[in-house]
Order: C-alpha cells, then structure tokens, then sequence
C-alpha cells in the first residue's frame, strides 16, 4: 500500500547511512554541498536508533545498502561501475554487491527446486553444489544432469524475495508523489513513471520463466556475434522460482588481475564490450540492460560470456533511430544535428531556441574529444546535462532509462578494464554502419516496402474504411447535450459517505 506509512521507511533508510557510518562516505564520493551535508546529518542524526544495524564486517556503504533490501542492492550494483562518479574507493567496495552477497542454505534451495519442478533434486543432478555466486535477487549453484552428465548452472529465486521488493518500490512510489507534490518542477523528470519503469521491470526478474525467455531470445539473436556467448536454458528444468542453463566457464570481469593472467588483452575486451551493447541495441532492438560485471565472464577463447537475463531492453524501430542520429551527431561534433533531433522526436518542446540548445549540447560534448579519457569526470558531465535539460523543459524519457542506464554501467566496465575507454571512439564504426543501412534512401525503401505490406493485408478493409470517414466527414456537426451529473469522482466520495452513515446507524441500533 502506497500510504504514509512508507515515511517509517524513508525515514529509516536515512538513519541505516547514519547508523552504519555510510552517510558521510556516500556525501564525500558525491561531492555533496555543505548545505546538503549539513541537512542530511542533521535529519539522519536523532533518528539513528532507527536504522538497520548490518554485518558490521562490511564497508559502510556495502552494509547499508545489504541491510536495507534487495532494490537497494540493485543501485549500488550500478554505482559500483562508475568509479569516475563515486570515486575508486566507494566503487571498489560497492563491488561486494555484485555476486558475493550472503547465500541462503541449500537446503532451502533444494526444497523450492523439488517443489517447482515437483522432482526430487537428486532424481535430476546427480551432483548440487554449494552457491557459487549470490545476488540481489537469486543465487546460482553448480550441478550435473543425471541424465546425460552435463555441466549446468542452476538460478534459485531468494525465498521471501518478492515481498521485500514490493516494500522498497511501495517506498519508492511514495517517495516520487510526495516529489512530485512538493517540487512542479520534478514533474518534468516525471518519478512516478520512472518508479514505474523500475517496477515493471523488477516484476519481470522476479519470474525465472520470462528470463529463461530472454536468455533465448538474446541467444538466438545473438549465435553470430564474434567473441560473444550467451548460455541457452534446459526449458524442462526451469519454472517461476528456478531456472536451469548450460555452463559456461570463464574468469569475472571484475579480476584484471586473473584475466591478465589469462593472457587476455584488456583494451580488446573495453572496446569489445562497448561495441556489442551497442550493436545489440541498434541492430536487435533487444538487449542486456543489467551489464555490471557480475554478470559477465571471460571465456578461456576470449569469448565475453553473458549470464542474467533478468533485466533486457528492448527498442521500437523508430527510438533506435533517434538514438543512433543522436550518437552520431555527438560522435561528427554536430552539435546542430542532435538538437534537431531531439526537437524532431518531441524530446525538447518546440517553442524552445533550437541554436541556444545546440549550443549547450556542445558545452556537454566538447570536453570528450581531445582529451585523456582519464581526466574525463562523468559525474560533473552528467550534472551539467542535467541543468542543460532543466533548462529547455526536457522530460524524462521512460522508453529510454534501461538504454541510458544501461550506457553507463557498460562505459563503467569498460573503464574498468581500460582507463584510457573512450565511448565515442569506439562506438563510432557501429553507429556509423547502422545509420548507413537505417537512415536515408535504403532506409526509405525499406519503409515504403513494409508500409505497402501493411496496406496489402488490409486491402479488402480499406474501400469501406474510406467509405465510413467521408460519411462522417460528411455529416453536420450535433452538439452535445450537456450533463448536469455530478462528476464520477464525486459520486464516488457520496458513495462511500452513504456507506459510513449507514455502518455507523447500524452500530448505534
């Protein structure tokens, strides 16, 4: 229930960053204001008895945010990729939340797997391993089929996870309307829709048959993709709550060391990643949207090999193109061009200055090019776009925030494997080849084609279509009688009014 109740648990995530010391890590990697520290201190402090106390064995910010819930977790895994934004120390630690959270007993995990596939597990694998990896939301164990003695890996769904993500977002929707309420001017980032996106989104991860779903599509789509593979699901051995795939070895994307060791070269692999989430996402329509490094190993072949499928992203035809105008106007430094896409797609209202928005655009663009990457700040970038589109009325684009979000944690991996990463570079040949096959006259042809097909399935249909507008077109224009009801939102307030009055006379007689 989205009530004031959830103030309890607002209020209580603040006194968690107090009580576990988190608070001040997390305001120094932000580089928060002194005002801003000043009042979060000021808030959190009286209230610190309230917080959650966490393993006092992890960092501050990595038990805060493990005490206080899986949707929490989730934004960490995110931060733990951008070492440019949090700082390298922050980013380090927040790394714990990737794949190395406190696993549930296997014993419980065998008893939801025996009862979603209504099987013992020792009538299926003929071994079950203890967790070798344990996330947010599930835990993954090693296991070999009795039958045919395969390698598998087996994905359990946290017991009890479902309700603790419905507490978080319930927080979360409340937290965006009281937002919304007391700032108009967040509206135009529209936090409801966002907190709605994000809810969507984790109701599909909380259901093993839609990623086992995802993980073949994402196969499928993906089976030519030099350098790249995705483990495919045993679709007999999967259900809501546990989802069986094949293994696949590899070193974590997070060990350069192991990887160096591996005899892998780094900077292919920067590149190589970069290029595959854009090639997925302009070319599929359909991609990864959850790309930390917990999610991605390196294959002995050098092979980058995708695990979790939770969270996938997909495009409609005509977003991919935007993006694509949008990137590679940034890419040419046509500052110009990507204003005039983003008023062409509605994202700018249109009584804004077009020239005064391609110039600001290129006060974001600028500083990118010609410059070390390492000096590069992403966070104060990021704040500058953010005032950019304050500025012009911009609003939050709910289509794009997996795409967006999905850009930065990519970027963040490939930072991590190659300081030196420059996005624009090495997105440059992808986006080049897809606007060269999807913008223009072979893009016109192909439209013209899918439209006269279109048009061809509805051909019997479109005489009398045609026929049924102009006589409405035809016809005079009758007025409407007007209404004198009341509106329905007021017969709802008498109804329930009605129904006070009679249990209250009931109660007195």
């Amino acid at each position: 229930m989205r009530g004031p109740h959830n103030i309890i648990r607002l209020v209580r995530t603040l006194a968690t960053f107090e009580r576990t010391g988190a608070i001040g890590v997390v305001l120094e990697a932000f580089q928060a204001p002194p005002r801003l520290r000043f009042v979060a201190r000021v808030l959190g402090w009286p209230f610190k008895w309230l917080g959650l106390k966490g393993d006092p064995a992890l960092p501050p910010a990595t038990r805060a945010l493990t005490a206080l819930g899986p949707a929490y977790i989730k934004f960490g895994q995110i931060l733990s990729t951008r070492p440019d934004v949090v700082g390298d120390e922050l980013a380090l630690q927040l790394k714990y939340l990737q794949d190395k959270l406190p696993a549930f007993p296997v014993s419980v995990a065998k008893e939801m797997i025996a009862a979603e596939l209504a099987e013992p597990v020792e009538n299926i694998f003929s071994s079950f391993s203890d967790p070798v990896a344990a996330a947010s939301i599930a835990q993954v164990h090693r296991a070999t089929l009795k039958e045919t003695g395969a390698e598998v890996a087996v994905k359990v769904l946290r017991p009890g996870i479902e309700r603790a993500f419905r507490k978080d977002i319930d927080a979360f929707y409340f937290a965006a309307g009281v937002i919304e309420f007391l700032s108009p001017a967040s509206r135009r980032l529209r936090p409801m829709d966002v907190v709605t996106h994000f809810d969507g989104v984790v109701q599909g991860e909380l259901d093993l048959r839609l990623e086992s779903a995802a993980a073949g599509e994402f196969a499928a789509n993906t089976e030519k993709d030099q350098g790249f593979q995705v483990p495919k699901p045993i679709w007999n051995l999967s259900g809501r709550t546990v989802m069986t795939m094949d293994w696949a070895e590899g070193v974590n994307m997070a060990d350069n060391a192991a990887i160096d060791a591996a005899g892998h070269d780094r900077k292919v692999l920067a590149t190589r990643v970069l290029q595959l989430f854009l090639q997925h996402a302009l070319r599929d329509g359909y991609f990864h949207a959850d790309m930390h490094q917990g999610n991605l190993k390196v294959a002995a072949n050098g092979n980058i090999i995708a695990y979790d499928f939770g969270i996938m992203g997909r495009l409609d035809e005509y977003t991919r193109r935007v993006y694509a105008e949008i990137l590679f106007g940034f890419i040419r430094r046509d500052y110009r061009r990507v204003a005039e896409v983003h008023f062409e797609a509605g994202y700018v209202p249109a009584d804004r200055d077009i020239d005064e928005f391609a110039r600001a655009l290129r006060v974001v663009g600028e500083p990118i090019f010609g410059m070390d990457a390492t000096r590069i700040s992403m966070a104060r970038l990021l704040a500058y776009l953010f005032d950019v589109t304050e500025r012009f009325g911009m609003e939050t684009r709910t289509e794009l925030i997996l795409l967006q979000r999905t850009m930065v944690v990519v970027e963040g991996v490939a930072r991590s494997l190659n300081p030196q990463t420059n996005i624009w570079h090495d997105a440059r040949p992808i986006v080049e080849s897809y606007i060269k096959d999807n913008v223009g006259p072979k893009a016109l042809l192909s439209d013209l084609k899918k439209t006269v097909m279109v048009l061809a399935r509805f051909g019997p249909k479109l005489p009398g279509l045609v026929e049924a507008q102009l006589v409405r077109q035809s016809r005079p224009d009758v007025p409407e009688p007007e209404s004198g009801s009341l509106h329905p939102a007021l017969w709802v307030l008498l109804g329930a009014g009605l129904v006070l009055v009679g249990v209250v006379l009931g109660q007195a007689l």
